[in-house]
C-alpha cells in the first residue's frame, strides 16, 4: 500500500504517534524503533542548516531533507511545509515538490512571512480567508488523492481561542483532511482543543508531549507528533559527549555507540551495516578485491 494511503488507514484505526526527526539517519532510527509514522521537523531542518526557526530556509532546502528521508524509510513521512512558502502559487508547487519527495502528509500554516516557531514569541497570521484560500490550492495541486492536507492555525498565542478556533472550523470547512492547532502549552489548552474540535468531529494533529498516545487518542486526535523529540535528545547528548571529551580526554561512553554490528542497536546496525557484509558474501566481493 502507497505510504500516504497506509497513513489514512492507521488514522481510521486509531492514533498515529509520529516521532519528529531532521535527517535521514533518525528516520531510520525511527522505523528501527517500531514507529508506525516519522515527522519531519522545520524546527529540526532549520538547525540543520545552523538557523533558528523563523522562515529562513527556503522550500528547495526542505523538499531536498525531505527526499533523504523518504528514501531512507519505509514508513508514512508526514513533514512541515511552513506557509506553503509564499503564496498561492508558491503553495501549488510546494504540494508538488512534496509529493514528488515522497512525503504522506503535510500541513500549511497561517502565519505571516517570514514564520516563526509555533513555540516562539511574537507571531502574527494572516487574513483567516487567504489562508481558506491557501488550503483550496493545496487540494486542487495535490495529484496524489490520499495525500494529507493539513491545515495549521497559529493563532491561538496572538489572537485567542476564538479566532483560532473560527479558523479551524473555517480551513476544515475548505476541505482540509486534519486540523492542527499549534502553540498548545498547557494542559488546559490541550483540554479545551480536544473538546472543542477534536471530539466533535474534526480530525485533529496535536503537536506536543504533555499526554500520553494513549490519552491524546482517547481526547479525539487522530495524530500525534513531537517534532523536537530526536533534535533535543541528540543536542543533549553531543553536548554531554563534548564535555566529557574536554573534562577527561576521553569518549569512551560515545564510541561505544558506534561499536561492532549485530546487536540491532548501534549506529553501523541502522545504517544497514550487517546487510552490507552479507552482500560482500553473496557475492563474493572480499574475494574480487583480493585478485
Amino acid at each position: 500500500m502507497a505510504r500516504a494511503a497506509r497513513l489514512r488507514e492507521m488514522m481510521e484505526q486509531g492514533l498515529v504517534l509520529a516521532p519528529g526527526v531532521y535527517n535521514a539517519l533518525f528516520a531510520k532510527a525511527v522505523e528501527a524503533t517500531g514507529f508506525d509514522a516519522v515527522y519531519v521537523t522545520g524546527f529540526g531542518t532549520a538547525a540543520r542548516y545552523g538557523y533558528p526557526d523563523v522562515g529562513l530556509i527556503t522550500q528547495t532546502e526542505m523538499a531536498q531533507n525531505l527526499k533523504h528521508i523518504c528514501r531512507a524509510t519505509n514508513l508514512p513521512v508526514v513533514a512541515d511545509a511552513d506557509t506553503g512558502y509564499g503564496n498561492i502559487i508558491n503553495v501549488r508547487r510546494t504540494v508538488r515538490e512534496y509529493e514528488r519527495a515522497g512525503v504522506a502528509g503535510f500541513h500549511i500554516e497561517d502565519q505571516v512571512f517570514p514564520k516563526k516557531c509555533g513555540f516562539m514569541e511574537g507571531k502574527a497570521v494572516i487574513p483567516m480567508e487567504e489562508h481558506v484560500q491557501k488550503v483550496k490550492a493545496a487540494l486542487d495541486a495535490r495529484t496524489n488523492p490520499d495525500t494529507v492536507i493539513i491545515a495549521r492555525t497559529d493563532a491561538l498565542a496572538p489572537n485567542g481561542w476564538e479566532d483560532a478556533l473560527t479558523r479551524a472550523r473555517a480551513y476544515r470547512e475548505a476541505g482540509a483532511d486534519l486540523i492542527f492547532v499549534d502553540g498548545i502549552r498547557t494542559l488546559e489548552e490541550l483540554d479545551i482543543y480536544s473538546k472543542e474540535l477534536a471530539l466533535k468531529g474534526i480530525p485533529c494533529l496535536y503537536n506536543g508531549g504533555l499526554v500520553t498516545a494513549e490519552d491524546a487518542q482517547r481526547m479525539g486526535f487522530k495524530i500525534q507528533i513531537l517534532a523536537g523529540l530526536s533534535l533535543a535528545a541528540v543536542f543533549k547528548s553531543a553536548t554531554a559527549a563534548m564535555q566529557e571529551l574536554n573534562a577527561s580526554g576521553t569518549t569512551r561512553q560515545t564510541v561505544a555507540q558506534f561499536g561492532p554490528p549485530g546487536k540491532g542497536e548501534t549506529v553501523n546496525d541502522i545504517l544497514g551495516v550487517p546487510e552490507v557484509y552479507e552482500l560482500e558474501q553473496r557475492y563474493d566481493l572480499k574475494g574480487e578485491a583480493a585478485q
